[in-house]
């Protein structure tokens, strides 16, 4: 079911359940596609749709949990090569990435969970941001992302949307 922002929501709920909506169209995208299409390059960089999840999970980890000081499992970085988080490795499988993005969801729902959304914490880049900004933010990240995979799967199969069906959404999307 198509997740709907409150109409009439505090601003902590409403921006989660806004990244929430994001986050659902990242996997709704890649549903019905095989390994081999999800690694399948869809641009000359070599842009495949597992890289964007797989990039995703890591900068939901990093923006979430370390800049609040929590523990994440080993990320994807590497200061000599910037498209470390956004490369699939042989051995990792499709089930691997959508679990660790689940994993990276979970990690930060807890941080927004228990924090207000004036709580400070420090950026891998040293900037102090607020719980708000890095919400802010990560709506935007996974949006980006998201109209990525829109096009991607296009690409691939011909299927479009931005977001599955729902009657029920009174702001229609």
């Amino acid at each position: 079911m198509r997740r709907s922002v409150p109409g009439t929501g505090d601003e902590k709920e409403s921006l989660q359940v806004s990244l929430d909506r994001h986050r659902d169209v990242v996997l709704w995208k890649i549903q019905g596609l095989d390994d081999e299409q999800l690694r399948q390059p869809v641009t000359p960089s070599g842009t495949t749709m597992l890289g964007l999840v797989k990039h995703l999970a890591a900068v939901e980890y990093e923006w979430f949990c370390s800049t609040f000081g929590r523990e994440t499992e080993p990320l994807p970085f590497d200061d000599d090569d910037p498209e470390a988080d956004l490369r699939v490795e042989p051995h990792e499988t499709t089930a691997d990435i959508v679990a660790f993005y689940g994993r990276a969801r979970a990690a930060a729902g807890t941080v927004v969970d228990e924090l207000d959304v004036e709580t400070r914490g420090t950026a891998w880049s040293g900037q102090t941001v607020t719980l708000r900004w890095v919400l802010i933010h990560m709506i935007e990240e996974t949006a980006r992302h998201a109209g990525h995979l829109d096009i991607a799967r296009e690409l691939i199969d011909g299927a479009t949307g931005d977001h599955p069906e729902a009657a029920d959404d009174p702001a229609g999307g």
